[in-house]
């Protein structure tokens, strides 16, 4: 599939802001054999007085920008075309549950890929008892990690219901888990809890999802948003599967990675700092269009 995306985020500040740092991952990546950035770039309004590109630890291409002049408002324009491949499904390869340790400990990589990042605690993901439990009750014996995976991307996205007023950006996954409610951003930290809880590594994936109109009805623009959803490392033969608990789907042509980390902290399309004080208010559209390749 071929993809026109843009993206657009806004703030508007009650008070102007006298200086401002921010770190930006709103460019799509290069995956090979999956994913291809043909062509994107990253504006912003009004001009910083610095503005860079790099790379993070994880491999997500950032654009870093600093202000020292005053601003009120601020505004990031993110267009690309990418192109996503289809990626043919292949036979469980992945060890039973109880013996992936023992694959994780012969990985010595500790780059940016490495599962070992994936496999404990994290910034915004601790350790719960309870969302152990809950992992730990559907898990049967002779039971391969991938299928484990696909068990519990089933339980979340049945026993949780998508609720965009019962959550916000810094709820936590114990709060999502009690609730039973929350959007893709709670789904996927709680089946990354879930999945660490059990020694199977896990991390956050950050992109855009394209959204097909009911029948009959016109495609609205801007109405895409940002998605997450979960990456899964099943051992060294398998490697990396990516579900999606919103959708109970496996990630597909549908979905458009812009960022890997181990939770939301680490794909944060917008993190910095600001010197300013009071509140601010925040505009989000994203655009999808697939193309004729």
């Amino acid at each position: 599939m071929l993809y026109d995306i843009a993206l657009t985020i806004g703030y508007d500040y009650d008070t102007p802001a006298s200086g401002a740092r921010h770190i930006l991952r709103v460019l799509p990546l290069s995956i090979p054999g999956r994913q291809r950035l043909i062509a994107g770039s990253v504006k912003v309004s009004p001009e910083p007085d610095e503005k860079s590109s790099l790379t993070d630890f994880f491999g997500n291409p950032t654009t870093a920008i600093m202000y020292r002049s005053q601003h009120g408002t601020l505004e990031i324009r993110m267009q690309a075309r990418v192109q996503v491949d289809q990626v043919e499904p292949v036979a469980d390869f992945s060890p039973l549950v109880g013996k992936l340790q023992a694959e994780l400990e012969a990985v010595w990589s500790m780059d940016g890929d490495s599962p070992h990042h994936l496999a404990g605690p994290s910034p915004r993901l601790a350790d719960n008892v309870e969302i152990a439990a809950y992992a730990r009750a559907m898990i049967k014996p002779g039971m391969t990690v991938r299928e484990a995976a696909y068990e519990i991307c089933k339980r979340v996205y049945t026993d949780f219901k998508y609720d965009p007023e019962a959550t916000t950006v810094d709820s936590t996954p114990q709060e999502a888990f009690k609730m039973k409610r929350g959007v893709c951003q709670d789904f996927s930290h709680v089946m990354i809890v879930a999945l660490r809880s059990l020694g199977i590594p896990a991390g956050y994936v950050s992109g855009f999802l394209r959204t097909i109109p009911p029948p009959g009805k016109e495609r609205l623009e801007g109405a895409d948003a940002m998605h997450a959803w979960v990456r899964v490392w099943c051992g060294e033969s398998l490697g990396y599967i990516e579900l999606d608990p919103t959708n109970n789907i496996v990630a597909g042509t549908d979905h458009i990675v812009v960022a890997y980390g181990r939770d939301y902290s680490d794909v944060a399309p917008v993190i910095g700092v600001l010197k300013s004080y009071g509140s601010h208010s925040t505009r989000q559209a994203v655009d999808v269009i697939p193309l004729k390749n």
